[in-house]
Order: structure tokens, then sequence, then C-alpha cells
């Protein structure tokens, strides 16, 4: 049976309570929640931490606060966010790498927000940050995952790889549906074509933001690749139902994938298949 590796990201950098009043914001209702996934079948957890007051921080106290809390319930890859949120400098969102987790999100190319109170601003990615970025990563033994919105970021990737600035097996997650200038949207099609330019030796994973997470993961699952869910990416169960937790969507995911017949990995597998050292 091929082997499914199940990313959760819990809380994400832009919405909060707001949007859903089960989103984790505190450490402790992060670890907990990345406990409940676990159990559930997830084996990567992807963080972004928020300080008291609920707003983006890049504190490496906090992600370290964070990782400890999470280490002391349960052996889950530990993945922290390089991309933040809005308001935070390519300098602070880099420190998130102090707190040394397993694996770390690099995003590969620079996209401008459209909507929202940060519409007109950059989500800035440049080429030198990109470098720079992994090159902490890999002088840290911190797995990246390359973060492709669009076609286009196959450049930045094919870069990486050139330069020997990411090793074996390369792990690229395809993030569809950003309301942003340079993301494309999440449907069928684009999943389809972003696989085809995929380098050698590559494991895909498949985000999607909003109601096609649902779908399209299950179309990534399918077509070989991995998956992501949880409510920094979709904050709803179904159409007008809020997800009570982020462990209800990993619960999904594992039952859809055994019907697939697939074996949905353990933390220890994952990092096998991944090329991680514990």
């Amino acid at each position: 049976m091929r082997k499914l590796i199940i990313t959760v990201a819990q809380t994400g950098g832009m919405h909060g309570k707001e949007a859903n009043p089960n989103l984790p914001e505190q450490p402790e209702e992060i670890a907990e929640s990345t406990y409940e996934c676990y159990n559930e079948g997830a084996a990567i957890v992807h963080i972004h931490a928020r300080d008291k007051a609920g707003k983006v921080t890049s504190d490496p106290k906090i992600y370290q606060e964070i990782h400890e809390l999470v280490r002391s319930k349960c052996k889950i890859i530990i993945q922290d966010t390089t991309g933040g949120g809005p308001g935070l400098t390519l300098d602070e969102r880099i420190r998130c790498l102090e707190a040394r987790p397993e694996m770390a999100s690099l995003n590969m190319g620079t996209m401008m927000r459209v909507s929202g109170p940060y519409a007109g601003v950059p989500f800035s990615n440049p080429r030198s940050e990109i470098e720079r970025f992994a090159k902490e990563m890999l002088d840290r033994n911190i797995k990246p995952e390359m973060e492709v919105y669009s076609h286009a970021m196959y450049r930045d990737v094919n870069n990486l790889i050139q330069k020997n600035l990411v090793k074996k097996p390369y792990y690229i997650n395809f993030v569809l549906g950003m309301i942003h200038q340079g993301a494309v949207d999440a449907t069928p099609e684009y999943l389809c074509s972003l696989r085809e330019f995929l380098p050698p030796e590559v494991i895909f994973n498949v985000t999607a933001v909003g109601r096609a997470q649902l779908s399209l993961t299950t179309m990534g699952m399918i077509l070989g690749g991995m998956v992501r869910v949880g409510m920094e990416d979709n904050v709803f169960f179904r159409k007008g139902e809020l997800a009570k937790s982020n462990a209800q969507l990993v619960a999904r995911t594992v039952r859809i994938a055994r019907e697939l017949e697939l074996e949905v990995a353990s933390p220890d597998v994952a990092r096998e298949i991944l090329g991680i050292k514990k």
C-alpha cells in the first residue's frame, strides 16, 4: 500500500477566532489541537505562532514554547512557517528557525495581496532571500517544504536544486486558491498542470484554500501526492458548518485515504520517506 503523509495546518497568519472560534491561537491550544490531530493520523504539524493578543508573531521563544508543549505530548513532525504573516519583515520571518523545527516552509516567489485590509501589500520573497532561507535551513538540518503557488515559481525551485541548497528527496507543496496576484486557482486543471512540471526526485503535497480543500486533497491522493488540511486554509467542515476542530478535518482525510486503500504514514515513517533524521 502506498503511504500517505498528512499535514495539519493549525492556525495560519491571517484570520483568527473571528473566523472560527475553534481556531487554536495560544501555545496550549495549538499543542492540544496537535495532539488530537496526531491521534487521528497527522504526521506533520504546520505552525504559525501568535502573541498573547492573538496577533501573528515570529518570536522564537513562543515557537520554542509550542515545540516543547507538542513534544511533551507526541512525536509528530514539527514544521514552522517562514511565511509568517502581514507586517513581519523577512528578518523576522526567518527567526522561527532558531527554535529548531524538523521542517520549515519555504515560499518560492513574490505575490501581491489583492483583497482585505492588506490589499496592495506584497508577500515578498525575492530570490536572494529564498536562497538565504534555504541556506539557513540546510545549515541547521531543517527540511524545507517548497511552497509553489504558480508555475512561475518552478524557476526558483530549480535554482535551489541547481545550487545544491536543498537535499533529496525534494518536497514541494502546491498551494492552490490563494487570492493573490501571482497565485493560481484551486482547480483540478491547475493541479494536474503543476504536477506535470515536477522536477525528478520530488515528493509533492497538495494544499487547497477554502471550499476546494476536500475535493483537491482527495484528488491529490489519487494522483500520488501527500495532503494538507486544517483551519489555516479552511475554517469550514462543509458548506455552512464551521469545523469543530482541526482533528475533525484530519479524521475525514484519513477515512477517505482508507477508502482509497492508502496507508496513513506515522511520523516516523514520514521521516523515513522525507529523509529527516530523528
